[in-house]
């Protein structure tokens, strides 16, 4: 038989466009009128009430940010009698563009949401069988978002449309249609038919039968389509292929399960108030699909979103929750929003499992047991404990699939954390989270999926995201078809918890992956928006001390613990960690808003501190000091307060010959005339801190153009370019130590560095004019330490990272992220550098004068993409940071604790604070003190191990109470290995395995 194979799959392409234009006849124009919101959006009352006046398809519309109201009136005709009739309303939609620009969501007259208007679904039902003469009126709120990041392809160029005080109001859209038209079943039947089976022919191999089987099926089908009359041939044509689709799959196919789902990101390319709406959209677009696919099943994340829906749109609320009782619609992720799991503290991680799981519990009964995190840019070696201590049981990611250097080896795997707990966790190799359920996705998925052999099965998340509307129809028809096809994998559309459940049981020897996933891509998101992750840091601990303060008062004295305040600030935080706003991957818009809830947070905070520290130092004219770190301070107790004692410490600042000396009786630090450190010596020691010949807090900028995704990525290629800042405008000794002037391209670096008093430190507060762009700032310090790793401080604990290039996997580690602290060290000595505000660092072995190697740590300061923000990071920044010579990791700990919690200093009588818990054991720290979330009063406190070691502690409550327990993330009794309550007059007693989470709860009665 001759190879017409390319003639018949020609001919498939260009008849499919005949089918598809076929799919609604006879269009009745409808009049349309129109209403632009002023300003932000109005309630839906509003818009319904408003003075529309009259437009015409082809009318341009929309400015920025802008919402205009369309009114659509229309009469079915009567040639349209007994037949299914949709408003088919195109306002200029790229349907190549889902989510990227204009959307709507279409109303009844009294206001009852129908479904989104989307580039994908631009149709409403008007009838299934109409009526001649029926009046039809719909109003549609849409939205003109603009598409930014350069349009088509992501060009990532500056754009001013990111911010509506830049945007203009030049208007973006043109009306492309309006009309009532006959909806032909039969058409549309055939086009899905005709898809899904050329799609699979296009995959299966040439040597294939089936494919070939597929082919002439296709081609006899196409012999019975007229294009005078496709409606009138369809149902012949689709006979043709009748047999081609009855043939069941192998048995050896891959088994994939399909979840409704449409990844939204809570902002990006729009503001907050923009996701509200998506999400309402988008929700009723699904609850209008389950109408008619009674098998539908969809899976929602963020707990966030589902309470914007409800505070916003509480009609689709309803609707959405009767659908959740049904289980069909699925709260999944168990996480307030799908955060940024590399940057939030530890604490913060725990407060996205609890806020979101709590108000799935409260608000809809149901217990989520997967953590969904498709889309977050890495994963820290903290996630499996803390995953674990929720109550959850699986972990879902995506993002791994873009490494750009090394392929991950497994599709299916346990996760092993910091601590050894270990998660099921599922990587689906589909390498999408917004599948349409075609051909190629699902073949790829076969083809990709790293476990053949061993499992058998894989998830696929299907439905067009970030505003695009979800899960279709036509979704829906492919997975219909696919469920048991010859040449396919199965599909079967089902909730992720029956995925997982049958995975686990399918792989229960699934290999292990132990430690972080990191991402080898999108670095540069530790350091992008300096402002926003400034704000989280301060925050973060201003929320610690808040809780911890209100909790002392509330036992102490009486005081009221502020619960509600302290939910909602929790969230305000919570939801500006999510993976592009923290990690400065978002609009203008959006950081502006995101610092501006920082400062407002910050404020609020400060007074819930203020008062309590006042109820509980009394009045007088003392100096109390007020300790929220984790140990003890300058007499002071850890958790707790004491008169300020007069100090005989003091520091010494004085000149030598090429520069100055600065002496605390810990450590000895000169200050060279460049301003730059060229000698730091601690007492215990005795021994130099800095590599020879080198110097310290060096800033160095490298040129920052990455090749795409401006403000996500840092390209290894940075690297090949560096200016060192060693000149000074001037250097001159003031308030205790030397401060330095730098001026730089556009730009002002000043610092000064000083020694805290009775504190092995060297301090450095920067502030830096930033003015330059796609450039990155870094402080460097090349310490005399030969290592092989480096120690980053992550979540309830710490991670090794490699300071060489051994493997491609090591090599991809050239920029990471770490908290408060990064520690090098070789046996009996080390060094660490701390930071108040940074997250981005790289370390790497030098050649060392002299012989050996050094260890040079690099905190990456300041960036300056131009895309999605073109002003990202230009202004004033502050920011401290501290290098500590002669330590291990628990002075490390310790420091990076002091800097981010510095004493406070209140007046009152005079008395001390005790503590309302003292731990005794080495390395076990309080991460949070706090009254319980259900308002009973009972105390929580939150410890880990911090040393990575066995170890045994105790913990004793400095209040009356009842009985103590272990309890999850929920505060909810855990029975818990090693944990020991001892009784009335005693405390608890602790056996913790290395890095080990433990919540506490005490009952007061």
């Amino acid at each position: 038989m001759h190879d017409d194979r390319l003639l018949i799959e020609g001919r498939l392409a260009r008849m499919l466009g005949r089918v598809a234009e076929a799919v609604w006849r006879d269009p009745e124009p409808v009049e349309l009128a129109s209403w632009e919101a002023p300003g932000e959006p109005v309630p839906v009352a509003e818009g319904l009430a408003a003075a529309y006046e009259p437009a015409l398809v082809g009318q341009r519309w929309g400015s920025p940010w802008g919402t205009t109201w369309w009114r659509v009136r229309g009469t079915v005709p009567a040639r349209h009698e007994g037949h299914a009739v949709d408003l088919r309303l195109d306002l200029g939609f790229n349907p190549d563009w889902t989510g990227f620009h204009a959307e709507g969501l279409v109303h009844r007259a009294d206001g009852t949401p129908v479904k989104g208007l989307n580039p994908r679904t631009q149709w409403v039902r008007v009838a299934d069988e109409a009526t001649g003469g029926e009046e039809v009126e719909l109003f549609v709120e849409s939205a003109s978002n603009p598409m930014l990041l350069g349009g088509p392809g992501f060009a990532f160029q500056p754009t001013p449309l990111g911010d509506p005080e830049t945007a203009g109001d030049e208007p973006l859209y043109r009306v492309e249609r309006a009309e009532l038209a006959v909806f032909e079943r039969e058409v549309w039947e055939l086009q899905q038919d005709l898809e899904v089976l050329g799609q699979l022919a296009a995959e299966l191999p040439l040597e294939d039968a089936r494919r070939w089987e597929l082919l002439r099926a296709i081609d006899r089908a196409l012999d019975r389509v007229d294009v005078a009359d496709v409606a009138g041939t369809a149902a012949s044509a689709r006979a043709e292929l009748r047999g081609a689709l009855a043939a069941p799959a192998r048995a050896s196919a891959h088994r994939v399960s399909a979840v409704g789902h449409a990844h939204i990101d809570s902002a990006w390319l729009w503001p907050l108030r923009e996701t509200v709406r998506k999400v309402a959209r988008t929700c009723a677009n699904v609850v209008d699909l389950m109408d008619s696919h009674p098998d539908f099943v969809y899976a929602m994340s963020s707990a966030q979103q589902f309470a914007w829906l409800k505070e916003h749109r509480p009609a689709v609320w309803e609707r959405v929750v009767e659908r959740v009782r049904e289980g069909r619609f699925v709260p999944v992720g168990g996480m307030w929003v799908e955060s940024d799991t590399n940057m939030p503290g530890g604490e913060a991680l725990v407060r996205q499992l609890n806020h979101g799981k709590r108000f799935f519990l409260d608000e809809l009964g149901v217990e989520t047991r997967e953590v969904w995190l498709p889309d977050s840019f890495g994963y820290t070696a903290a996630m499996p404990q803390l995953v674990a201590l929720s109550g959850s049981r699986w972990f879902l990611t995506q993002k791994i699939s873009w490494n750009t250097t090394n392929r991950f080896p497994h599709h299916t795997f346990r996760w092993e954390g910091l601590d050894g707990t270990r998660v099921f966790t599922h990587f689906p190799p589909v390498d999408t989270y917004n599948s349409e359920i075609s051909g190629g996705e699902l073949a790829h998925a076969a083809r990709n999926f790293a476990d053949k052999g061993a499992a058998t099965r894989s998830l696929v998340p299907f439905g067009w995201g970030d505003g695009g509307g979800g899960p279709t129809r036509e979704m829906l028809a492919r997975a219909a078809r696919l469920r048991d096809l010859d040449g396919s994998p199965r599909v079967e559309v089902e909730r992720p918890d029956a995925f997982f459940a049958a995975a686990e049981t399918d792989y229960p020897d699934a290999p292990v992956w132990v430690g972080e996933l990191y991402l080898e891509f999108h670095r540069g998101t530790y350091t992008s928006q300096a402002r926003t992750k400034q704000g989280n840091r301060r925050s973060e601990h201003l929320l610690r001390e808040a809780e911890l303060w209100a909790a002392t008062a509330a036992v102490r004295t009486g005081a009221a613990y502020p619960l509600e305040d302290l939910d909602r600030l929790w969230k305000v935080v919570l939801l500006n960690q999510f993976h592009d706003i923290l990690p400065g991957s978002s609009i203008a818009w959006v950081h502006r808003q995101a610092v501006e809830a920082y400062a407002a947070v910050a404020a609020e905070l400060e007074g819930v501190i203020a008062r309590a520290q006042s109820a509980l130092a009394g009045e007088g004219d003392v100096e109390v000091a007020f300790n929220a770190a984790p140990h003890d301070r300058a007499g002071v107790p850890a958790l707790g307060a004491a008169p300020v004692e007069p100090s005989a410490a003091d520091v010494e600042v004085r000149a030598d010959a090429d520069g100055w000396v600065l002496d605390n009786g810990l450590v000895t630090a000169r200050v060279d005339a460049r301003g730059l450190l060229v000698s730091v010596v601690d007492a215990a020691s005795g021994r130099e801190a800095l590599a020879p010949g080198s110097a310290a807090n060096l800033l160095q900028v490298h040129p920052d153009t990455p090749n795409k995704w401006d403000a996500w990525d840092v390209d290894a290629f940075y690297r090949n370019a560096v200016r060192d800042l060693d000149e000074a405008e001037s250097v001159e000794v003031v308030d205790g130590g030397v401060r330095v002037v730098r001026r730089f391209g556009s730009s002002t670096a000043t610092q000064l560095v000083t020694l805290p008093v009775g504190e092995p430190r060297v301090d450095v507060d920067t502030e830096v004019d930033w003015r330059e762009r796609e450039q990155i700032l870094k402080a460097a310090f090349d310490l005399d330490v030969a290592t092989e790793r480096a120690t980053s401080e992550v979540q309830f604990g710490h991670v090794h990272r490699p300071t060489h290039t051994n493997t491609s996997w090591d090599a991809a580690k050239f920029e990471t992220c770490a908290h408060r602290w990064v520690h090098v060290g070789e046996p009996g000595y080390g060094a660490a550098v701390v930071n108040d505000s940074t997250y981005g660092h790289d370390v790497t072995r030098r050649e060392r004068q002299g012989g050996g190697t050094s260890t040079c740590v690099r905190l990456s300061l300041l960036r300056a993409p131009q895309s999605p923000d073109p002003h990202a990071d230009l202004g004033v920044h502050r920011m401290r940071y501290a290098l500590v010579p002669g330590v291990g990791i628990a002075e490390a700990v310790r420091e990076g604790y002091r800097l981010n919690l510095p004493l406070r200093v209140v007046r009152g009588a005079g008395g001390r604070v005790d503590p309302l818990v003292e731990v005794d054991g080495d390395g076990v720290l309080v991460e949070a003190v706090k009254l319980a979330d259900d308002g009973s009063g009972d105390v929580v406190v939150r410890l880990y191990e911090a040393l990575g070691r066995r170890c045994s502690a105790r913990v004793r409550p400095g209040f009356d109470h009842t009985g103590a327990c272990a309890v999850d993330l929920l505060e909810r009794p855990l029975p818990t290995d090693g944990v020991t309550d001892e009784g009335l007059d005693g405390g608890v007693s602790l056996a913790l395995r290395p890095f080990q989470v433990v919540t506490l709860r005490f009952a007061r009665g």
